[in-house]
């Protein structure tokens, strides 16, 4: 599954949603290093295995980094 939620990253619904879902494998594709950690965060206390993370800096000389990271059950 990939998620690349806005800037405000995923909601406690959505993070419920991948919860219940049956992938084994999340990409998440983030634009906000604060979010993504929060949600990360939640999804490992809730299980999920922290894989590579990569971040991309597709805007050089501004402070806009994506991330892009591999969670597994």
């Amino acid at each position: 599954m990939v998620v690349d939620p806005p800037r405000a990253g995923l909601d406690d619904a959505a993070r419920d949603q991948l919860q219940d879902s049956t992938a084994d494998r999340l990409v998440y594709v983030s634009c906000d290093p604060a979010t993504w950690a929060r949600d990360v965060g939640d999804l490992v206390r809730r299980g999920w295995r922290l894989g590579t993370v990569t971040p991309h800096d597709f805007y050089p000389q501004t402070s806009h980094v994506e991330i892009v990271s591999v969670l597994d059950r």
